[in-house]
């Protein structure tokens, strides 16, 4: 069995996640190569098709969101992602156990004598044919229910039925209360049943070669060893360094450790950083510790494919100013490369404005 090294599997990422070098694939396609897109914050997916894709513009994003191609919606883990609407019809059922344990862990104990089939049942009338925001379904809600946690109703609502969030929600710099539309209404078709084995695929493409933990970590499905087994013989089986196995697509891509990899800027939550429970593939377990600070994940500048350090974006729209300021974990290697590529991150992001990008050590 092949031994795979973690520069072989980085080069692998890189390529899987349209890092090594900036695709000219449209928007669209790069959202199903992806699987789904981390939006727990507004322009997170804009950056993250950005680093990604050349000459991508953000209308783009905002033109498949505003024709229903892709939709923002409580997915993987129950965090806010972006996805196709044809892969959400069936992303959904299949993750709907790990939103409704997310669900029971945050509202359990305000919600244990709460009958909730009752209450998806009522809120899907109240939805039924139109868009209210989480606050609003919720004040309806407590109509019914005088007393309730408002906040526990919302939430509860957005686990226990498929429920996507309209633009301009989620768009470029619009934030404001979260719209809730019921999935089938908004999308025009049902969602449908479909075995785990179609999102193994599916991660392995994006993500390859990969462990069943590091699937179930980025999925949030649990117990897929089975699942596994039975697609083993239609899979490549690999080993890393440390004897776990690693499975692959037959014929996926996996570039040689010294192919070139270029300075990138990963936005927070990006996917690449959240898609393995070993992450050494991407930086050593000290760096984890500051990158990934209890359910933050910050975001990351990539040097030879790998975290050199964390930065952050500063917009003064007033005065017209924006900054990069990158707190780096090692000196380096070519500072004026990183500039430059901080330069076209804020370009894209704050066009109008004038630049500047600081850079220390961190202590």
């Amino acid at each position: 069995m092949r031994i795979l090294d973690r520069r072989t599997l980085n080069r692998a990422a890189l390529e899987r996640q349209l890092l090594l070098k900036r695709s000219h694939m449209p928007a669209r396609d790069a959202v199903a190569r992806l699987v789904a897109i981390q939006a727990q914050e507004t322009n997170m997916p804009y950056l993250g098709l950005w680093t990604r894709l050349a000459g991508f513009r953000r209308q783009e994003l905002t033109d498949l969101m505003t024709d229903r191609s892709v939709v923002r919606a409580s997915i993987l883990r129950g965090t806010q992602h972006m996805a196709l609407a044809e892969d959400y019809l069936w992303l959904r059922p299949l993750v709907r156990d790990s939103i409704l344990r997310g669900r029971q862990a945050a509202f359990g104990r305000v919600t244990k004598d709460w009958d909730l089939d009752e209450l998806a049942t009522e809120a899907r009338k109240l939805l039924d044919g139109r868009t209210l925001t989480r606050p609003q379904l919720a004040r309806s809600l407590a109509e019914l229910w005088p007393g309730r946690d408002l906040q526990a109703l919302g939430w509860s609502v957005q686990a226990l039925l498929p429920i996507v969030h309209p633009p301009p929600s989620g768009t470029w710099n619009t934030g404001g209360a979260t719209p809730f539309a019921l999935a089938e209404d908004w999308i025009g078709k049902p969602l449908h049943d479909t075995a785990p084995d179609r999102l193994i695929r599916r991660y392995l493409a994006a993500f390859g070669p990969a462990s069943v933990k590091d699937f179930q970590m980025w999925s949030g499905l649990r117990r897929m060893d089975a699942a596994f087994a039975e697609l083993r013989s239609t899979l490549e089986v690999y080993k890393d360094e440390n004897g776990v196995e690693l499975f692959d697509l037959p014929g996926a891509p996996l570039p040689e450790g010294d192919v070139p990899a270029p300075i990138r800027f990963l936005p927070f939550f990006d996917n690449l950083i959240l898609a393995y429970a070993d992450r050494t593939r991407l930086m050593t377990d000290e760096h984890r510790k500051v990158v990934c600070v209890g359910a933050v994940t910050k975001p990351t500048l990539l040097i030879d494919g790998r975290v050199h350090g964390i930065w952050s974006f500063e917009h003064d729209k007033k005065a017209q100013r924006a900054g990069v300021t990158i707190d780096l974990f090692a000196p380096l290697p070519d500072e004026g490369a990183v500039e430059e590529e901080a330069g076209r991150l804020l370009r894209f992001a704050a066009p109008d404005a004038s630049h500047t990008v600081r850079s220390a050590l961190l202590p």
